[in-house]
């Protein structure tokens, strides 16, 4: 652990006290058009889209018929200068799951007037984060919008499309454009750069999981914890006859949970978790992520993974390969 110490935290503070940004090089989009778009998606997903008004967006899972998770995305409904026109809606995800959404959406499209296809092929992506991000955007003539928000707007480089994920912490704001207008945007924007690597810590510590490596595709929904991406009343959809069932029997047998490490760093990932039970050691769930988060009073090891619900319920000690794993509250 010597090495820790070298660990700057300045990258950190700067996101969760003032403000920085990072370019990103992992999302995709795909567009739905047709006057059966917002019936037949809604029978797709696991959220309530029809209730979306031009602008507004929901977090979804995408489910087999067997109720696991197939792939994760944000829908926003598109804006529109004519509300006679049938509603478009833009699917945000990780470019690992484009394709793979797209050809298990692709094959529910029967006799429905829908079309998807991929769009904003040609762009790139900058997401500013921080308290501070709302007056950086003031400065480029953009609105702080609310999460869960898309908005088409003017910049003195060139339109941009601006978006909001879901609540955090920290307020995110992600931009996509032409690559000229987000280099314009980027040496315009006079703040610290943060890596990929302090994504990746920033993740961690908020504890949003990561489809394909907290998220995969033999998990249920209920098991990750992500009860936004879930709408009990909007009718039928694929999968949803497991998800009901699970919610009447009042629980999963596992959960995502986060985690504060004492001991190393986990040599791979997943690592299983066990529990000492009368002298034997039990299976109890895995660790699926984990980071060296650097503070100013020093670095702490977090991670994301599964247990138990009678280990975590009984409050059991948690061990992998080389430490202790600790249920923690997020910060």
């Amino acid at each position: 652990m010597a090495e820790t110490a070298q660990l700057d935290p300045s990258p950190l503070i700067a996101l969760r006290e003032a403000a920085a940004f990072a370019t990103l090089t992992d999302r995709a989009f795909l567009r739905v058009t047709g006057s059966d778009a917002a019936r037949w998606l809604n029978g797709m997903v696991t959220n309530a889209i029809h209730p979306l008004a031009p602008g507004e967006g929901c977090y979804n899972f995408l489910l087999n018929a067997q109720g696991r998770i197939q792939g994760d995305c944000t829908i926003y409904r598109e804006t529109s200068d004519l509300p006679e026109a049938p509603a478009t809606f833009l699917i945000a995800t990780t470019a690992a799951q484009a394709q793979i959404i797209q050809q298990h959406l692709d094959r529910f499209i029967i006799m429905d007037d829908v079309e998807l296809a991929p769009a904003f092929t040609d762009e790139s992506s900058l997401i500013l984060l921080g308290p501070a991000a709302p007056d950086v955007l003031q400065r480029l003539g953009l609105p702080a919008l609310a999460p869960l928000h898309l908005v088409h707007a003017d910049t003195p480089h060139g339109p941009v499309l601006l978006f909001t994920p879901a609540p955090a912490s920290i307020p995110k704001f992600e931009l996509r454009a032409a690559t000229a207008t987000c280099d314009a945007i980027r040496a315009d924007l006079q703040l610290p750069e943060v890596t990929a690597e302090t994504l990746e810590a920033l993740r961690i510590l908020e504890a949003q999981p990561l489809f394909g490596k907290d998220i995969r595709d033999r998990d249920l929904p209920q098991e990750t914890n992500q009860s936004h991406a879930l709408h009990f009343a909007k009718g039928c959809y694929l999968g949803q006859e497991i998800v009901e069932r699970i919610r009447s029997r009042g629980q999963v047998h596992r959960q995502l949970t986060a985690f504060r490490l004492a001991g190393d760093l986990p040599a791979t990932l997943p690592t299983p978790l066990e529990t000492l039970t009368n002298g034997q050691r039990k299976p109890a769930g895995e660790l699926t992520s984990a980071a060296l988060v650097p503070f100013p009073e020093g670095p702490v090891l977090l991670a994301l993974g599964y247990a138990r619900r009678e280990a975590l319920d009984t409050k059991q000690q948690l061990t992998y390969a080389g430490g202790i794993a600790t249920p923690h509250h997020v910060i």
